[in-house]
């Protein structure tokens, strides 16, 4: 884990519990207080030398946490008064005041769901293959932490654009990497929030006049603090009366009006995507990082259809093992237009498991190895591929 990076986050939450606790909202100063004592933790593993002070600072917010709930609890309820006069003031008061307290908490709850940059790379890195993307997006990661450290030092950092063009065929992962992307955006404080919001033309373009700039609007809208991914982007281009400039247009003004916390990512095939960048100086100019996405070969996709495999508990007999590897290498090599990767992938999985659960269903009582056993009776286009 990066220390520097962990011990800031550390002492962020625990300066939010000292201001919650300070300003009475103890159940979110608790939630903080837990948050603090979980990255002072880490930042006893990553800072071997401080390791016994960061532990006792985490010993210290769990113990404050601790401390504020058990206050909480011997208070117990607030009780209702009668609305009227100085009584219903102050109930009105207490109501704000919980709802203040709600607001935080959820915030606080979210902070602590956002995975660290390591735990993102770490996400990405695990990946069947993409290796080029792995090391394109590593590369872009370290440049901007090093623009960032030149800003601490008030050294000149040039102009940069965070918006990126996913291209490649469908199935090679540029979802799940887009996702990634908005985790690495949000450690590293470029975007607020770091979800991800995924769109296509539907979602964009209306079907009459100013339609369209309502729905991107509110799109935009939820995608504020994070990432607005538009996959099959070239499809907003169209000629004759068509509301699809309509859409890119208002997305423009939005990345213009709202760089500092909103990045859009457009994906979809190779030279369709060229085409679609070239067809607006906009585009062009707010779009320079490009990141190719190339299909995954035969071993790759063997390796995904395992990693189902694993997640979902099921074993494969040696045998269907070896058929399987050389059934991938064979449909890589002879892939056409319509090859969808990882989808093909996930469509024979289910095919397997779904003529798995056809057999078993014939067994009286079936044994955990027949529940998660795969056979390669159960792959039919193992067959169909003699």
């Amino acid at each position: 884990m990066n220390r520097e990076f962990v011990i800031k986050a550390a002492n962020s939450m625990k300066e939010k519990a000292e201001e919650n606790e300070k300003n009475g909202f103890a159940k979110n100063a608790a939630n903080f207080y837990d948050i603090a004592a979980r990255r002072f933790s880490d930042a006893a593993a990553c800072d071997p030398e401080n390791a016994l002070y960061w532990k006792m600072e985490a010993q210290n917010c769990d113990a404050a946490a601790r401390s504020l709930r058990s206050s909480a609890a011997a208070k117990g309820p607030v009780p209702s008064m009668p609305k009227n006069g100085a009584a219903s003031e102050t109930r009105r008061k207490e109501e704000e005041r919980e709802k203040a307290e709600a607001k935080t908490s959820a915030a606080a709850e979210a902070e602590a769901e956002k995975p660290t940059l390591d735990e993102a790379m770490d996400k990405l890195n695990s990946l069947v293959g993409l290796g080029k993307v792995k090391k394109q997006v590593g590369d872009w990661v370290k440049q901007v932490k090093v623009f960032k450290m030149r800003e601490e030092k008030n050294l000149p950092v040039p102009a940069m654009s965070y918006h990126m063009v996913f291209t490649g065929n469908p199935g090679t992962g540029k979802t799940t990497v887009a996702r990634i992307i908005a985790d690495i955006y949000s450690a590293l404080g470029i975007i607020s929030k770091g979800q991800l919001v995924e769109v296509s033309r539907g979602d964009l373009v209306g079907e009459y006049v100013g339609h369209t700039a309502k729905k991107t609007g509110d799109v935009i809208d939820s995608a504020m603090g994070g990432v607005l991914f538009v996959d099959e982007a070239y499809s907003l281009v169209k000629e004759g009366n068509d509301f699809g400039q309509e859409a890119i247009d208002t997305i423009l003004l939005a990345m213009e009006n709202h760089r500092d916390d909103l990045v859009v990512i457009v994906a979809g095939y190779p030279d369709l995507m060229r085409g679609f960048i070239d067809s607006n100086p906009g585009l062009k100019s707010r779009f320079t990082h490009y990141i190719e996405f190339e299909d995954y070969d035969g071993e790759e996709l063997y390796k995904i259809f395992i990693s189902l495999c694993v997640g979902d508990k099921y074993v494969l007999e040696p045998e269907t093992e070896e058929r399987l590897k050389e059934y991938f290498k064979r449909y890589y090599e002879t892939r056409d237009k319509n090859f969808g990767n990882a989808r093909d992938v996930r469509n024979h999985f289910n095919e397997a498991v779904s003529s798995q659960c056809s057999r078993i269903a014939e067994i009286d009582d079936p044994t955990y190895e027949d529940m998660t056993l795969l056979r390669a009776e159960d792959m039919p286009f193992l067959e169909e591929d003699k």
